[in-house]
């Protein structure tokens, strides 16, 4: 993402949101809270606060730039939205997050809401996963 997505997202281009956008770009697809990007900051002497950093979360998610997500037992965490729809799985021992996609789970999903006589407007699925017990 560039100077430009922030103006298209009707964002002024400040120095704390170019930073915050960066270290998101350069985390990957990583689930990051404010307080991982505000140690990022600090570590490169960055003079930009807590309170901007989750200003400029909510502004970048209020704009479609970030998904924010709050998993069972955890504290919000943000990833750049990159438009491809994701699921995620949460291994409760470490709190590692697993991204995944599965087409039969979203034709299931589809097809359990029209039997209903709903379509899906939006959804997330959040699976919470324990590493099997090896026998």
């Amino acid at each position: 993402m560039e100077s430009t997505d922030l103006r298209k997202a009707g964002l002024k281009v400040t120095h704390p949101r170019m930073r915050i956008l960066e270290i998101l770009e350069n985390l990957d697809g990583k689930h990051v809270t404010a307080e991982d990007i505000y140690r990022e900051l600090l570590e490169h002497q960055d003079d930009i606060g807590l309170a901007t950093v989750y200003r400029v979360l909510t502004q970048f998610e209020a704009a479609g730039l970030v998904l924010k997500h709050n998993f069972e037992g955890g504290q919000a965490v943000y990833e750049l939205d990159r438009g491809k729809h994701h699921d995620h799985m949460i291994d409760v021992e470490s709190g590692k997050v697993i991204e995944f996609t599965s087409e039969e789970i979203e034709r299931l999903q589809r097809e359990v809401a029209e039997r209903h006589g709903y379509q899906i407007e939006d959804h997330s699925l959040v699976l919470y996963v324990r590493p099997r017990k090896k026998n």
